[in-house]
């Protein structure tokens, strides 16, 4: 396919540069600063992207193309200017019209602030697959909120995470396109009537509602090669009534703005704090809303092609990506019910074939679930049809299986009565979507056989597995120019968009002179990220070290601390004297914390606080070094991973759905150290074994850690004297010593007998692979071949397999 550039010649595009710096500006070429420069170049490139969009839209139309709509509360883009240039392939030609002017593109790129629209892999799992869609020519759109703040700016303040509004559009964003014209009313609150029909039925009427308006605005993700893109339509919520001027000329001054206040706050943060009431009202309100626009967005669009609603489920998939848009599924059935008047079975028969439910978790806490009455309160058309798919639900479960109480408890979308009743939204998901799929191989079959046992005995045909993936080119090509340009210079280009191409590094790892290339690339980066700790962190580390990394949102599962039990016991060694296994270490943690959550918050502290005793003993200097970098988001994660040596995968067995930051690491030359837990499975055995370094219990040994009497972690550190000394060191405050009962907490924490993430059952083993990968890092040339052979061997973790797959498998969408 030809590409589908606007711009063909470099004069075309430094004109339409210029007349952005002028007329976007308002600034002349000779006054305008790299951020007015920035402004500019990303209003040329997104009016020849958005060209690229229609084109492509228009390419569906004409070929009658069924469409996939991905739904996701977070889209992790990070910043698009430079990511776009590269698949465009306009990289070096703005590069040197910057250049012949005068001027940086480096500089210039570094004004653009990451797009605050998510916040862990989720987010970033979306914005992988849109750019594979778009590479791959595949019809559609994704949809999200646009979020006025994202979750928060992380800073470290008095040693502990302190959240900030993360203000990245506060002058407004050059990428994305307001569309009032398309906007959706979508109505909240009211209550339920009824009337009578000609024959005599009762109907349910929603009455009483008012309305919140969700304006759209459009991001265009460009594939590569510029032979695709399409859009990112991501809402933003806004009052009907702006303003009172009833109110504000009688002086209440704060009630003529009210209802405007309270209707944005649904699309200002991601994720608000649902510890209180206020904050779960808030979430399900957002999460409605969101579902809410982008069903009737769909609509509208398949409408327009002028096919009866009849026709819907051949020529729209919509993936629900978590359980976060589950709520498209009721909105869509009442839509159908009350809008287009179709009966209750011709309805749920178009949901069901319309609908596929990604399952991203298997932690009973994170499935999400609403009681009855909050529900009733906010659509209470909704709860009305949840209530009547349930009835339905039972009545057939009833009827196949009479007396099977214990099924219907554990499959039944509603349970309990009442207002406190609970609705099951992954329960609800798995029921109306025609497939269910896992994120890697162990987490489908743990869905199967621990979270949805039963349908997935009674179903089995709709369960599936679609292993995630990473875009090669944000994540190499885009994040690792150096390492990239070493890699097409060996085997070529192909591997952008075929990575299993890049099989054709492995005789290479054998060649002693690529070897060297691949160090001094290494080298290089990590120079850059010494750079960076120095700027960020104030702390100096050496690049010739040993840099290690977790980088990842934090969770007691992820378990950070146990990585840090790990450092604190390095730091033991030296004060003891004890001959090093390896070189000198430098330890790079990064990730947020849920504002509400505690022990997540907890355990920055201890790193915080850790780090600043090892990093100002002089017995520690050319030994150890640890550091905890704030706000970590994709721009710094392109910056950290190209220079890992080791990527630190340490989730307890069996809670990880899949990662991608493990797929990241490995694809630009990192040795993972990690369980056998999410896609760590597999990557093992693509990499091999002896390029993996594998420790710690197996999902099927870690489900007995609540029984009790099947764990006792006094047990476990009473037979290693290792672990015995680090739980001393934090008894004594030794590690916290402006705060000894931090220490003393996590202590207290690591012993308790409700400890369920095995922290202390599996620090034992992770000890002794840590000193192993150390050991081995001694042999340079050992360690960088096993390196390029990771990198050889993770074609299979490209975004574009996966997507391909869910193209394939479950959505029946074709190229166009």
């Amino acid at each position: 396919m030809d590409s589908g550039l606007p711009y063909s010649t470099a004069a075309e595009i430094s004109a339409a540069v210029l007349r952005h710096t002028r007329h976007g500006t308002g600034a002349s070429w000779r006054e305008a600063c790299n951020a007015d420069l920035y402004t500019a170049l990303a209003r040329a490139i997104r009016d020849a992207a958005q060209d690229m969009v229609l084109q492509a839209e228009e390419r569906a139309a004409a070929a009658g193309a069924k469409r996939v709509y991905y739904l996701s509360i977070e889209h992790l883009v990070g910043r698009s200017l430079a990511s776009t240039l590269r698949n465009m392939g306009l990289f070096e030609t703005v590069r040197s019209f910057l250049a012949e002017q005068g001027r940086d593109l480096t500089a210039v790129l570094e004004e653009e602030i990451d797009a605050a629209l998510g916040n862990g892999g989720l987010g970033r799992l979306a914005a992988c697959y849109q750019e594979s869609m778009a590479t791959l020519g595949l019809p559609g759109y994704s949809y999200g909120i646009n979020y006025e703040f994202g979750m928060f700016r992380q800073e470290i303040r008095h040693g502990a995470q302190a959240e900030r509004p993360d203000v990245w559009r506060q002058f407004g964003s050059p990428w994305l396109l307001e569309r009032p014209s398309i906007l959706q009313r979508i109505p909240v609150f009211g209550k339920l009537a009824y009337r009578t029909r000609a024959d005599g039925k009762l109907l349910p009427e929603w009455v009483d509602f008012r309305h919140i308006l969700g304006v759209p605005s459009d991001l265009p993700v460009v594939g590569y090669g510029a032979r695709s893109a399409s859009w990112l339509r991501l809402y933003a919520a806004r009052s009907e009534q702006e303003f009172d001027l009833e109110a504000f000329n009688q002086g209440d001054y704060v009630r003529s703005i009210g209802g405007s206040l309270n209707d944005t706050n649904i699309s200002r943060v991601l994720y608000p704090d649902d510890a209180k009431p206020q904050g779960r009202e808030l979430r399900l309100l957002q999460e409605y809303f969101f579902c809410a626009c982008a069903v009737r967005d769909i609509l509208r669009i398949h409408d327009a092609t002028g096919e009866p609603i009849e026709a819907l489920p051949d020529r729209v998939a919509i993936q629900l990506n978590d359980t976060h848009p589950v709520l498209a599924i009721v909105e869509l059935m009442r839509v159908l019910l009350d809008e287009r008047q179709l009966d209750w079975t011709p309805a749920w028969e178009i949901v069901c074939r319309v609908f596929a439910y990604t399952n991203h978790t298997l932690l009973p806490e994170a499935l999400e679930k609403w009681t009855a009455g909050l529900l009733d309160f906010m659509v209470p058309r909704h709860l009305s049809i949840i209530y009547e798919i349930n009835r339905r639900y039972v009545q057939s479960i009833a009827q196949e299986r009479p007396g099977d109480a214990g099924l219907l408890e554990r499959t039944a979308i509603i349970t309990g009565s009442g207002p406190g009743s609970v609705v099951h939204m992954a329960r609800l998901a798995a029921h109306a979507a025609f497939r269910v799929n896992g994120v890697a191989d162990l987490h489908t079959r743990l869905l199967q056989r621990l979270v949805m046992p039963d349908v997935a005995a009674m179903e089995p045909t709709k369960f599936t597995n679609v292993t995630n993936g990473i875009t090669q080119r944000r994540w190499l090509l885009h994040a690792n120019p150096g390492l990239a340009g070493l890699v097409t210079e060996a085997i070529g280009d192909g591997w952008v968009t075929d990575l299993e191409q890049m099989r054709g590094l492995e005789p290479l790892a054998e060649d002693a002179g690529f070897r060297d290339r691949f160090r001094q690339v290494r080298s290089e980066n990590k120079q850059r990220m010494a750079d960076a700790i120095e700027r960020l962190c104030c702390v100096r580390v050496d690049p010739e070290s040993m840099f290690d990394a977790q980088v990842k949102r934090m969770h007691e599962y992820k378990r950070q601390l146990l990585n840090l039990l790990r450092v604190a016991s390095d730091y033991a060694d030296i004060l003891d004297g004890v001959e090093p296994h390896g070189p000198p270490r430098v330890c790079i943690f990064a990730g947020k914390a849920a504002a509400s959550y505690f022990a997540a918050k907890e355990i920055i502290r201890l790193i915080v606080a850790v780090s600043r005793v090892i990093n100002a003993d002089p017995r520690a200097q050319g030994r150890l070094k640890l550091v905890f970098i704030p706000d970590y988001r994709v721009t710094l994660a392109e910056r950290i991973i190209p220079s890992a040596d080791l990527s630190i995968q340490i989730s307890a067995a069996g809670s990880e759905a899949s990662g991608t930051g493990n797929m990241k690491f490995a694809l630009n030359g990192a040795m993972t150290i990690g369980t056998l837990d999410g896609a760590n499975i597999e990557i093992r055995d693509a990499v091999g074994e002896e390029n993996f370094y594998l420790f710690g219990l197996t999902a099927e040994q870690m489900t007995g850690m609540t029984v009790p009497g099947f764990y006792d972690p006094a047990e476990a550190a009473a037979r290693d004297p290792r672990i015995q000394r680090v739980l001393a060191m934090l008894e004594s405050g030794f590690l916290t010593p402006w705060d000894p009962d931090l220490g003393r907490w996590v202590r207290g924490y690591l012993l308790a007998h409700g400890e369920r993430y095995g922290h202390l059952a599996d620090m034992g083993s992770y000890l002794d692979a840590q000193a192993d990968a150390a050991s081995d890092y001694r042999d340079q040339p050992s360690w960088d071949r096993r390196s390029i052979l990771n990198m050889a061997r993770v074609g299979y973790f490209s975004s574009d397999r996966a997507v391909s797959e869910y193209a394939e498998r479950i959505w029946r969408v074709q190229p166009v």
